[in-house]
């Protein structure tokens, strides 16, 4: 199976694969038979952060994995984040290094900048989200493009291959490639068929920067109250083009994205279902319901971070 998935050329000459695993919203055994799942049905692009809560669970499975003669770590391409507790330039290494020593490796192929607002750090390097009494994050005041050229040394010393960001808004990128050395291979944000990305899309293409959308079916695990936030998964539109095509909802919601270019990280821990999300790549849409899809955006942003909306770097002041 994973002969069959396309990978997409970075700006660097690294190549990663269309469709990767997300690790987000899994722990303990869990993440483990479902990482291990994953590397077993095909995937070779697992998606992960120190956030998620399961970095070292993450990295026995891919141990394990490699250890059976499953997989061969070339063959992988592994991605984490720096939390924003790191951001400061002497927490970037050490932010690293604390990754591969939880994933056990000795490289990662992507690292990206989680957010572009650093929080207020703590002594002991503890991975956290600092909230004041009002349940306000504490902000730091650290320049992102400082925080980059971190990244950018860690790249240098051979700790990882490639270095991209996440959550940056159109401003917050342009501003990083005019004061980079190591231009960003992604920006990995939320896309989907409600939030379709398409000005963050072209802007990234002008600059050779390939789009990776996270939550691309929409969280509808994690959707808290039906009544006022949509439920993708349940439009009626999307469910008639997929009958149509024979297809699931989430093949159809996939298919849309990287029909586009755009990488994607979806998350299941049904073996079954890592399997049809896969099978996602094995038919294409018509430029007619491809334009349909389109219409659907409802420039509808689930993950949202309303925290941290009074950081002066929060992201989605603006529209893209």
């Amino acid at each position: 199976m994973s002969a069959k998935i396309p990978s997409l050329l970075l700006n660097n000459g690294c190549k990663m694969p269309l469709i990767g695993f997300g690790t987000a919203k899994a722990y303990k055994d869990e993440i483990i038979r479902a990482v291990g799942d994953a590397i077993e049905v095909g995937y070779r692009h697992i998606d992960g952060a120190p956030i998620y809560g399961n970095e070292v669970e993450v990295g026995q499975a891919i141990r394990q994995k490699m250890d059976d003669a499953i997989i061969d770590r070339k063959d992988l391409f592994i991605v984490s984040k720096l939390w924003c507790t790191f951001m400061s330039p002497r927490l970037v290494e050490p932010a690293l290094r604390m990754t591969l020593k939880n994933l056990q490796l000795d490289y990662l192929d992507l690292y990206l900048m989680h957010w572009p607002m650093a929080f207020e750090e703590n002594p002991e390097m503890i991975l956290d989200v600092p909230f004041d009494e009002n349940g306000r994050v504490k902000c730091k005041d650290v320049d992102y493009v400082d925080t980059w050229k971190a990244m950018e040394a860690c790249v240098r010393q051979g700790l990882v291959r490639s270095i991209g960001v996440s959550n940056f808004n159109s401003q917050q990128l342009k501003r990083l490639l005019e004061n980079c050395a190591i231009k960003p291979v992604t920006n990995q944000v939320e896309a989907h068929v409600y939030l379709n990305q398409k000005p963050m899309i072209e802007l990234c293409r002008e600059y050779g920067i390939v789009v990776t959308a996270y939550s691309p079916l929409g969280r509808p695990s994690l959707v808290e109250d039906p009544v006022n936030e949509p439920i993708l998964p349940n439009d009626p539109q999307i469910n008639e083009v997929a009958v149509r095509y024979r297809r699931t909802v989430a093949q159809i919601l996939l298919r849309y994205l990287t029909m586009q270019g755009v990488a994607v990280i979806p998350k299941s821990s049904n073996r079954a279902r890592m399997l049809e999300n896969l099978s996602s790549l094995d038919f294409d849409l018509a430029a007619e319901d491809m334009a349909f899809i389109d219409s659907l955006n409802r420039n509808h942003r689930f993950v949202k971070m309303a925290w941290s909306s009074h950081h002066h770097q929060y992201p989605f002041n603006i529209p893209y």
